[in-house]
């Protein structure tokens, strides 16, 4: 019996490594768009409707318990850098070719490395693509408190016990849209783990922000923010913020506990 104790502890000992110290290098695949922006204005734009719809088939049809939303816009789609403009250029992140948004970029890494669900919020109408256009808009719905509508729903929302939050910093504030989604969602019971992507301004004051919309859901306050200009280096950075509160691959760290408990029972016997 004492043989069979050690060897569980031992798949408890590996399972734990193994959770908490995994070290992905791949980049997330590529779909679909998110903004960066100024540090108080933003600069961000849409992306491609089809990738956005193939990503959000995973929430609520997987059985996770853990979900990553994002909001996120691109000012391009075109991967030439040398014809980008300096708006489209610090909005986006091109991986493999492909384009990318700063805050799409960042939710990706953390959906690969934890194995959550993956849900991007779009509007049901679209931004305009113009950037002076867009932080125009963004200002007046600030300014009326706006609740621009949501595209698509997520699934069985009520299966998640852990939600990722991510969104750029725009003028000093989430984007409305992020208000829309959290009027629509009960949080009450779970916990909220915000990321942002900013222009120097950080989170602002949007972590006190969510934890008043959401006063029954408990906000981790330690979040990850990170300036458009350093996302393209970024992966290290956000498995090191994972790996801070053992995030990564959670179902391996739900193993670990049935383990765990498992070796109680050998003891006892």
């Amino acid at each position: 019996m004492k043989k069979i104790t050690a060897l569980i502890m031992s798949l408890l000992m590996i399972t734990s490594l193994a959770a908490c110290g995994s070290n992905g290098t791949n980049p997330p695949a590529p779909s679909e768009p998110e903004s960066s922006q100024t540090e108080s204005a933003p600069t961000s734009e849409p992306e491609s409707t089809a990738s956005s719809e193939s990503e959000n088939e995973t929430a609520g049809g997987s059985g996770s318990n853990t979900l990553v939303v994002y909001f996120s816009m691109p000012e391009t789609t075109n991967p030439d850098e040398s014809s980008m403009t300096d708006e489209e250029r610090n909005s986006t992140v091109i991986i493999d070719g492909e384009v990318l948004g700063n805050t799409q970029y960042v939710a990706y890494v953390i959906q690969e490395n934890t194995g959550a669900d993956l849900f991007r919020i779009e509007p049901e109408v679209p931004y305009p693509t113009d950037h002076d256009t867009l932080v125009d808009q963004a200002a007046e719905e600030q300014d009326n408190g706006a609740r621009p509508a949501i595209k698509d729903t997520i699934e069985n929302f009520d299966q998640y016990d852990t939600v990722f939050v991510g969104y750029p910093n725009w003028w000093g504030d989430m984007p409305m849209i992020l208000y829309t989604f959290f009027d629509t969602y009960d949080f009450s019971g779970k916990t909220i783990i915000p990321f942002n992507t900013h222009g120097g301004s950080g989170f602002s004051n949007t972590i006190n922000t969510i934890a008043e919309l959401e006063p029954d859901a408990t906000i981790y306050e330690d979040g990850f923010t990170i300036s458009r200009n350093n996302v393209q280096e970024a992966e290290p950075d956000i498995l090191e913020w994972l790996n801070e509160f053992c995030f990564c691959q959670s179902s391996l760290m739900r193993i670990n506990i049935s383990v765990y408990l498992l070796s109680l029972k050998c003891k006892e016997g």
